[in-house]
């Protein structure tokens, strides 16, 4: 069997976006597709947004790694126990019913699971965490929004450090580093931090910036920022990518051997 058989399989949450035909569109920004390809090595496969029909033993399966994508849209706060969103906010229901499932079979059958933006705030709510639903009117916080008045290289830019817990997953993946700076484009973040869960970043404000399962069987990191933004010119990003790459190449390689030892046999 070639290598190219370990080469990993890298699943791609999607959105459902309205379409002229009503049926909808299910979407993923080229940039997660970009930093799977370019960052990982592995082959990106997108997963639509449909609900119960999503298969969450079945992808695990067929799987090496999931990528929680980021998106404009917020998780439901029904998923949450939290109260009534305000008439503008932007929601996803169908996308709720594909990852929250998704991520906790993902969590319980250690597939390496990198969650960013949105991504770490559904993992925190699959396992039984709650959002803030607007971040700069929690007293003490500041505007981690998206500056949309500015090109879009500038609100991807830095905006602010964060600081990473000492002896954490995060800081081992980056090599020791105390701060890094990071972009900040959400107006949602985490407030009760699910069991298991611990905080790997910190924003000067106190707000929660990344998060890793140290009782999980596999890789989990969730990140609040966008490392996926032009992954390759970032050398953190790099490092990010990499230490997920890393677990979802031995997680396709353990799925080769176990082939090839039942062919034998």
């Amino acid at each position: 069997m070639s290598d190219r058989a370990s080469v990993p399989l890298i699943g791609v949450t999607a959105c459902l976006r309205p379409s002229e035909d009503g049926t909808g569109l299910h979407q993923v920004v080229g940039k997660y597709v970009d930093a799977v390809v370019q960052a990982t090595g592995g082959v990106p496969v997108l997963i639509p947004t449909i609900g119960p029909a999503a298969d969450p033993d079945l992808l695990v399966e067929r799987l090496d790694g999931l990528l929680l994508t980021g998106s404009p849209s917020n998780v439901w706060p029904e998923n949450y126990g939290g109260c009534a969103p305000r008439p503008d906010n932007l929601a996803d229901r169908e996308r709720d019913a594909t990852t929250l499932p998704l991520i906790r079979k993902a969590v319980a059958q250690g597939l390496p699971l990198f969650a960013i933006c949105r991504g770490i705030q559904e993992l925190n709510v699959a396992l039984g965490g709650s959002l803030h639903q607007h971040v700069h009117e929690v007293p003490g916080r500041t505007d981690h929004r998206s500056q949309k008045d500015r090109p879009q290289p500038m609100r991807y830019g830095p905006r602010h450090p964060v600081a990473l817990t000492p002896g954490g997953m995060l800081q081992q993946i980056l090599g020791g580093a105390q701060e890094i700076q990071v972009n900040s484009l959400h107006g949602q973040c985490i407030d009760r931090l699910a069991e298991g869960l611990r905080i790997e970043a910190v924003a000067p404000d106190g707000t929660p910036e990344a998060v890793s399962l140290p009782g999980a069987p596999g890789f989990v990191l969730g990140v609040q920022w966008h490392p996926e933004w032009r992954v390759m010119e970032n050398p953190d990003s790099v490092r990010m990518f990499g230490a997920f790459a890393d677990a979802c190449r031995a997680r396709a390689q353990n799925k080769v051997e176990h082939v090839r030892y039942r062919r034998v046999a």
